[in-house]
């Protein structure tokens, strides 16, 4: 539905299916073309649950031994990160083709990743975001930045559920 450009997601070790399905449909919303993960922890929970199981049906997630092998061709490596020197996220321009990669839960992106990343942002938060609040951010920051154009009404009705057909202008001229 947005067409603000080329983006995918390289996730390094995620933790827990209930993130990486969150972060799934973070995709799914700001039409991000595929995700990619490394680590077994994902590979090992995920058997023991369906949360992403829908998602596949229209976003790749790939599982790769490392995010560098996977860097689609054109697109730029942005590292988000909580390290000293990273430019904040309010400050940032999104490249039109990004492949931006985000640490583990509990950890951070390695050393040889984060030089592979030609930028380095974070949130500018009190505290940390968990990994899939954080995807959500960056991609709406993303699309905010983008300059696209929207039919508004047409979002609503395409993006909410089946059971919502509240018309704002109908429940006000009651």
């Amino acid at each position: 539905m947005f067409d603000s450009g080329f983006a995918c997601i390289g996730l390094t070790n995620p933790k827990s299916p209930s993130n990486v399905g969150a972060v799934m449909r973070a995709a799914g919303c700001y039409g991000v073309n595929s995700v990619f993960y490394t680590g077994k922890r994902f590979e090992n929970a995920r058997k023991f649950t369906t949360d992403t199981k829908k998602v596949y049906q229209n976003i790749p997630l790939i599982g790769t031994d490392s995010l560098s092998s996977v860097l689609p061709l054109g697109a730029k490596p942005v590292a988000i990160e909580l390290i000293e020197g990273a430019k904040p996220l309010t400050e940032y321009k999104h490249p039109k083709s990004a492949f931006y990669m985000f640490g583990p839960e509990d950890g951070s992106l390695d050393k040889e990743t984060l030089k592979l990343c030609q930028d380095v942002i974070y949130v500018p938060t009190q505290g940390c975001m968990n990994l899939a609040a954080t995807v959500n951010v960056i991609l709406y920051d993303r699309l905010l930045k983008s300059g696209l154009k929207f039919n508004h009404d047409e979002i609503i009705r395409s993006s909410r559920d089946n059971n919502n057909n509240i018309v704002l202008s109908e429940l006000l001229a009651r």
